[in-house]
C-alpha cells in the first residue's frame, strides 16, 4: 500500500485491511517505511544505457531495494516520485506490477507498471490516459472482477489456439 498519508493512519488502514499483521508492524524490518526513509535507503534512481544505446532507469542501490521489497507492505507518506521508483524496482526484480491512481501525479507509475487501474469518476484524464484499465465505479472491488474476466478471456483464447 502506497499513500500519502502519514505513517499511524496508513499502518492502521492496512492493519484493518489485511494487508498487514500486527506481528509485522514491529517485528519485521522495513513492513512500514515512510517515502523519506525509502528514497535515502535505495538512493532513488539512475538512468544506464542498454546494449541499444537507450537509456533506462535502475534503482541505485539495489542490494537495499531488495531488502525492501521481501517485506515492505505499507510506503506512508510517499511522493509520486516513491511510487514509480517502487514500480521501477520491482519490474527490475521480475515481478508483475499492477497500480492504482487517479491523480495527474500517478500517471508516471500508471504507466511504468503492466497493468495499470485509474478510476473512472474522480481520476484525472491525464491518469485515464496513462491507464491500461479504467474502474468506471471507482470501486477497489471492480479490480477483483477484472481479474476474473482477464483469466477467463486468456483460458478462452488458450483453448482456441
Amino acid at each position: 500500500m502506497v499513500t500519502g498519508d502519514n505513517l499511524d493512519t496508513a499502518t492502521a488502514i492496512a492493519l484493518n485491511a489485511g494487508i498487514l499483521r500486527n506481528e509485522e508492524e514491529a517485528k519485521v524490518k522495513y513492513a512500514c517505511m515512510t517515502g523519506k526513509d525509502f528514497r535515502e535507503t535505495c538512493e532513488g534512481l539512475v538512468k544506464l544505457s542498454d546494449e541499444g544505446g537507450k537509456l533506462k532507469e535502475a534503482i541505485k542501490n539495489k542490494k537495499a531495494f531488495r531488502d525492501i521489497a521481501k517485506n515492505l507492505k505499507v510506503l506512508a507518506r510517499s511522493t509520486p516520485e516513491d511510487k514509480y521508483t517502487l514500480v521501477t524496482g520491482l519490474k527490475e526484480l521480475g515481478k508483475v506490477v499492477a497500480v492504482t491512481g487517479d491523480g495527474t501525479n500517478d500517471a508516471p507509475a500508471l504507466k511504468k507498471a503492466d497493468v495499470g487501474f485509474a478510476m473512472g469518476i474522480t481520476g484525472t484524464e491525464v491518469a485515464k490516459e496513462a491507464s491500461d484499465i479504467i474502474l468506471l465505479d471507482d470501486n477497489f472491488a471492480s479490480i477483483v472482477t477484472a481479474v476474473k474476466w482477464g483469466r477467463n478471456i486468456y483460458t478462452n483464447v488458450r483453448k482456441f489456439l
